[in-house]
């Protein structure tokens, strides 16, 4: 079947591609294209050729186009070759967003507030740390529930290593921190607050936390995350 029969009706431009001043307008739409491509499998594999026809517009600025968006870290792009060194396939990989260096986020100029104090004392109290309970979730281990693996599945936070081994560190560690607080809220009193969260704003307040303190950054990113949802309506 091809890939066009494939796509989804939604597509995911998240706010990093859609602020990003060195992208192109229609880069930013092909980024969401290849996100609607990647749901099923977790990555694209469709040809310039098919953006081509799909957009009106030449082989060669579809080339363009995925080369800008690799460049500033939202695709990463594997070829594989045969024996002879012909390409028989190419995958497009969604590698989640850039550094917070990279980007400016509108959201910051409306979110400088403080943390309240009545969620001040709400530290992170978990018995496990972040890499292992990172391990049993891509590991689909029974030892979570189905019901906070549904939580990451809503958020779009559910990887597989086959992807991770195409996204930088950073954005492996940042994946990592939001799933462990959004962890240790579940199994807090904050459970119905997980119904609120979403995918983009759970990004920008991690990014904002480590600007503001990135020596207790966990601690402070938990706090914030309250903070936003028990004080402002979503």
């Amino acid at each position: 079947m091809n890939e066009e029969n494939k796509v989804n009706y939604y597509a995911i431009i998240p706010a990093t591609v859609r602020y990003c001043k060195q992208l192109k307008a229609n880069e930013k739409l092909l980024y969401g294209e290849i996100t609607s491509l990647s749901n099923k499998n977790g990555y694209c594999y469709a040809q310039n050729r098919y953006f081509a026809d799909l957009y009106g517009v030449s082989i060669e600025t579809v080339s363009r186009w995925l080369s800008n968006l690799q460049k500033f870290g939202f695709i990463q792009m594997e070829v594989k070759r045969n024996q002879n060194k012909e390409v028989i396939a190419r995958y497009i990989y969604i590698v989640d967003v850039p550094s917070p260096q990279k980007s400016q986020y509108p959201y910051r100029q409306n979110s400088q507030e403080g943390i309240d104090e009545n969620v001040k004392e709400n530290n992170i109290n978990l018995n496990i740390d972040e890499d292992e309970l990172f391990t049993l979730i891509i590991n689909n281990s029974f030892k979570i529930s189905s019901e906070f693996y549904g939580t990451l599945e809503k958020l779009e936070l559910l990887y597989t290593e086959k992807i991770l081994i195409h996204m930088q560190q950073d954005k492996i560690q940042m994946i990592k921190d939001i799933i462990y607080i959004l962890y240790d809220l579940y199994n807090g009193n904050f459970n119905a607050l997980l119904l609120k969260v979403n995918r983009e704003t759970l990004i920008n307040l991690y990014l904002l936390s480590i600007e503001h303190n990135p020596d207790d950054l966990l601690n402070y990113y938990k706090r914030t995350i309250i903070n936003k949802y028990t004080n402002n309506s979503t």
